[in-house]
C-alpha cells in the first residue's frame, strides 16, 4: 500500500537544529525555520549542508512554514516524520498487504487501554488486538536501530501492551524503519536499557514483535518488506 507525498516538496540545506521539533535550514538563500516531526535525536541525518525535502504548509498559526519530510541520503532517502508508521501500517492492514494482521475488519486509531493508548486497535470476532507503532530512521551497516535515545514513553507503552496480553488480548510492537537500506532491525540496549528490558520481558510474555523496511521517493513511501528481529 503506497501512501503518497506532497507534491510540492521544496529542496532545502540543513543548518542546525533548534530544539527538538525545529530546525534552521537554508531555503532558496533564505534562513528558515522548519518544523521537525521528530523527537528523536536524528544524528545521522540533520547534518549541516545536508539535503533536505521540505513541504510546505499553509497556516497562519504556525512559527513554521514548512514540514521536514524526506532527507537525501548518499544511495537513497529517508523519511524523517515520526508521525507516518502509524497511517502506513494502518493502510497496509486494510489493504490486506501485511498478512501478520489479515482478518481484522475493524480498525480504530489511538484507542486508550488502562492507562495508555495504543496507535491502533483491531478487532474481529475471535481476537481484539493493540498495536503500537514505532518510527526508525536510524542505519548503521544495513541494521535499523531503536532507540537513538532514551524513550520512557515507549517504555511505558511496551509495559502497557504486557497487561493488554495477560488480559486476554493480542498485543504487538511495530518497528517502521523509514528507509529501505537495513536488512535486520536490533534494539539499543545501549541507548535505553529500560526499554531494550521491557521488550524483552514483553516477548516473553507472547507480544507480537514486527519489523518492516519502507521504499521510498520524492512522490511515495510504501512498507516494502519485513526484515527480522535481532534475538534480544
Amino acid at each position: 500500500m503506497t501512501m503518497d507525498l506532497p507534491r510540492n516538496l521544496v529542496p532545502g540545506t540543513f543548518i542546525r537544529r533548534l530544539n527538538r521539533f525545529a530546525a534552521l535550514m537554508d531555503v532558496g538563500g533564505n534562513e528558515v525555520m522548519v518544523h521537525v516531526a521528530n523527537s528523536g535525536r536524528l544524528g545521522e541525518l540533520l547534518i549541516p549542508e545536508h539535503t533536505m525535502w521540505l513541504s510546505p504548509v499553509d497556516s497562519n498559526h504556525r512559527k513554521t512554514a514548512f514540514d521536514l519530510a524526506l532527507v537525501q541520503m548518499e544511495t537513497n532517502l529517508c523519511s524523517a516524520d515520526s508521525r507516518l508508521p502509524n497511517f502506513l501500517i494502518e493502510e497496509a492492514i486494510r489493504g490486506k498487504h501485511i498478512h501478520e494482521f489479515c482478518g481484522y475488519p475493524d480498525i480504530k486509531r489511538e484507542v486508550s487501554y488502562s492507562d495508555s493508548r495504543f496507535d491502533l486497535f483491531l478487532k474481529n470476532a475471535e481476537s481484539h488486538c493493540f498495536i503500537e507503532t514505532k518510527s526508525v530512521t536510524l542505519v548503521e551497516d544495513r541494521i535499523a536501530l531503536f532507540p537513538d535515545a532514551p524513550t520512557s514513553r515507549g517504555t511505558k507503552h511496551v509495559n502497557g501492551l504486557i497487561r493488554a496480553k495477560q488480559e486476554g488480548y493480542r498485543s504487538a510492537v511495530v518497528f517502521i524503519v523509514q528507509r529501505e537500506d537495513a536488512d535486520m532491525c536490533r534494539i539499543q540496549e545501549e541507548s535505553d536499557p529500560d526499554f531494550y528490558h521491557a521488550l524483552s520481558n514483553a516477548m516473553q510474555c507472547g507480544v507480537d514483535v514486527y519489523a518492516y523496511s519502507c521504499r521510498v521517493s520524492l512522490t511515495d513511501i510504501n512498507i516494502s518488506k519485513r526484515i527480522p528481529l535481532v534475538e534480544i
